[in-house]
Parts: structure tokens; sequence; C-alpha cells
């Protein structure tokens, strides 16, 4: 129950990517299993991805310029986000910058430099294409919002100190994992300096708590068409409604099952 909340008036659309890799080899990068690989699209898709976007509107924005030079809620900013730090973030950015794009990509502090995460001269170099660097927590809890208030501000404070010494700039900006977000895990977000908060939301809405902007993402997943992704982008009502109203669905599902939610979903798509 995200309680607290205030409106802003203000609007964004963010688009929610996490690994770009190869046919066949979806382990290669970011977490493994079933339930990982279907947020993992495959190169060839991912570069149509980007030309049906770049084809449907202006250039996405970089969200360290949002909470001093807010849009007119006709004209929401676009965001273009990665999570959880895959390998696969090194090769992203370096596309996005070539074609003068600006990425955020959220890290999970404790994976870095193991086997199909980046490493520590990645996330730097990220940073000099002038991505954005973000948290993902440290140990990727979830549901993160069971977490006792101690650990949540472990979970953000580390990461933010740990993302901060490696990127040479100031982490102001996070992203949920697994997108089970609560007032309490905002609270801590922002008692830890977090100023933009990326939920799994499919909302263009952007609300506040604690001085912290929250801004909900559209997710993209392995099937996801270009046209899709560049209908979304450009604010399109038709299938923004529909994601909104299988997130509604899944909310349901997971009050009614509690635990069980998550083990079906397991055994459907694989452990993650």
């Amino acid at each position: 129950m995200l309680s607290g909340r205030r409106k802003t008036g203000i609007r964004a659309i963010s688009l929610m990517y996490h690994d770009v890799v190869e046919p066949g080899d979806a382990d290669s990068s970011g977490f493994s299993g079933g339930g990982p690989s279907r947020y993992k699209l495959d190169s060839s898709l991912f570069q149509r991805h980007l030309n049906a976007i770049a084809a449907a509107r202006t250039s996405p924005a970089n969200v360290a310029h949002f909470r001093e030079e807010p849009s007119e809620p006709s004209s929401p900013p676009l965001f273009l986000t990665f999570d959880d730090g895959g390998a696969s973030s090194w090769a992203i950015g370096e596309t996005l910058a070539g074609m003068g794009w600006t990425g955020h990509f959220f890290i999970p502090v404790d994976f870095i430099g193991k086997q199909g995460f980046l490493d520590e001269a990645g996330i730097a170099e990220l940073a000099q294409m002038g991505h954005v660097i973000g948290t993902h927590s440290c140990s990727h809890p979830v549901p993160m919002s069971r977490l006792p208030d101690n650990e949540l501000l472990e979970e953000w404070g580390r990461s933010v100190e740990v993302l901060t010494e490696i990127s040479g700039t100031a982490v102001v900006t996070g992203s949920v994992p697994g997108g089970y977000v609560s007032g309490r895990v905002v609270r801590a977000a922002a008692a830890c300096g977090i100023q933009l908060l990326f939920t799994s939301e499919p909302v263009e809405s952007v609300r506040e708590i604690d001085g912290c902007f929250l801004l909900g993402r559209y997710a993209i997943v392995a099937g996801t068409p270009p046209r899709t992704a560049a209908r979304l982008a450009s604010g399109e009502v038709l299938p923004r409604l529909r994601q909104l109203a299988s997130w509604r669905a899944k909310g349901v599902a997971k009050v009614l099952l509690g635990d069980r939610y998550r083990t079906l979903r397991s055994r459907v798509l694989g452990a993650e």
C-alpha cells in the first residue's frame, strides 16, 4: 500500500528493459532461469525496438534533469531503463551512446563482477558514456516490501554508497526489484538520498512520497514487437491500458494467493 503518496501533476513515459542477448544464450547476461529470461530480448530485436522508437518520437531524456525541469503534462519525457546490471549493459550503453541517447542502468551491487553481470570497470564506463547509474538494491530481494526497516535502509544505503564511489557521481535514482513496492520501501529509499524511484506499475502519472518521485514503467518482454514499444513510447492509450489491466489482475492474484503466487509463477516460468 502506497500510503501518503502525493499527486504531482507531472507525467513521464518509461520503458523497462532488462538484458539483451544472442538467441539461445539467455543465461549469458543477468539472472538465469525462465522467469528472468522472459524479459531478455535478442540483440536484433532490440535494435529494431530502438529504430521503431526513433521513428515514433523524439530522443529519450535524461532523468537527472527531471526534478529541476519537469515537462508539461501534454509532452511527457521518455526514459529508457535497464534493470539487473547484466553483462550486456555495456553493449546496450554503447549502442545508445552511438545514437546520442541516454539509458538508465539499475545495478544490484552484490552481483557486481559475478558471472553474467557488470564489473566495476563496466559500470564506470557506462557513467563515462553519459548514462545514468542507479541502484537496484544490494541483494535484489523479492519481495523487497517484506524486509524490516533496518534491512531496507541497508539495501538502499549501501548500494547508493557503492555505486556513487564506482560511478564518480552522486546516485539519486533507483528501481525496485520485482515490482514489489510499498510506502516503507519508498520512505527508506528517500531516507538514503534517492530522489527518483522507478517502479513496475504501468502508469504515466508521477507521484511523490517524502520528497521521492515515483515513476511507473511499461514492461518490455522477450516477445514485445517493435511496433508495441514504439506505441508505448509515443503514449498511445490502448497498449498502456492493456498493461495496466494485466498489472491490476496480477495484483489481485498476489493478494489472493500470497506466497503461492510466486511458487506457481516459478513452476510455469522456471526458477528465478
